[in-house]
């Protein structure tokens, strides 16, 4: 991107940002922290060689190489409105899109299996995607979504961070997401048509020094959050400190994974 060019709004973080260090940590830190998980739950599902898969908002693109390794003998298409983390040269059976997944002319083809993280809660037309999303699949595949589900910022027991993550949350819901829609998807998937619907969740630590993934987090939103007026820079300080004190833990959201299957 250069100078002359406007700020992409991204579907992944539903806030403005020119492709910058932040940007890239960020990604870094939700693939570092979630990919097991994420990767154990496709697993279950046992997808495979021939497998034919659909990675909504791929970011920085872990996941769909993970999928391409697995489903070798089939099509990985990896969708993103911005696609430059990702790399055209991972597998053979790699497909790169750059596509607006929610225009509701954009028609993929059909998969046994489409998976999204951290995207559908970011997107005002969440369940109209999601709709669209479960008739993309084959007979008998699978969609897949993780999002989070952002705890109440009042119950932290340290107020910075109730100020913080208030202040987060807002910055958020400015741009159309919902960072409690997590707990409808069960039965949206159901409501979609699908079937086997079943769900699990894994929990997010701020702080515990290396085990913490919230610093990228907030350094991405922090300029937008003082713009706003929403924080100061004296408090974002003091969270800086908090996540440097090995006695500083909490634990800000959980990401609920939720599937269903077509008949």
């Amino acid at each position: 991107m250069t100078a002359e060019e406007p700020a992409r709004t991204s579907y992944r973080t539903g806030v403005l940002s020119k492709d910058s260090p932040t940007e890239r940590a960020r990604l870094n830190s939700i693939q570092s922290s979630v990919d097991v998980f994420s990767t154990g739950l496709l697993a279950a599902l046992a997808p495979a060689p021939s497998w034919d898969c659909l990675e909504l908002g791929a970011g920085a693109g872990s996941i769909a190489y993970w999928l391409a390794e697995r489903c070798r003998d089939g099509r990985v298409v990896a969708a993103d409105i911005d696609t430059r983390y990702l790399d055209a040269g991972a597998a053979g059976n790699l497909e790169i899109a750059e596509e607006d997944v929610t225009d509701p002319g954009y028609a993929p083809g059909r998969f046994d299996l489409v998976h999204a993280r951290y995207l559908f809660s970011h997107l005002p037309e969440r369940d109209a995607v999601l709709a669209r999303a479960a008739s993309w699949l084959k007979p008998g595949g699978w969609l897949v979504l993780e999002e989070p589900y952002q705890l109440p910022a009042e119950t932290s027991p340290f107020p910075v961070v109730r100020r913080i993550m208030a202040a987060y949350r807002d910055k958020y819901a400015e741009h159309g997401a919902d960072l409690t829609w997590a707990r409808s998807i069960p039965a949206a998937l159901a409501g979609a048509g699908l079937t086997d619907v079943d769900f699990t969740g894994r929990l997010a630590c701020m702080g515990n020094l290396e085990r913490d993934r919230w610093r990228p987090l907030i350094a991405q939103v922090s300029p937008s959050l003082l713009e706003a007026g929403s924080v100061t820079r004296a408090e974002l300080d003091e969270f800086t400190a908090l996540l440097d004190d090995p006695t500083f833990i909490d634990v800000p959201q959980f990401t609920l994974a939720a599937w269903g299957r077509r008949r």
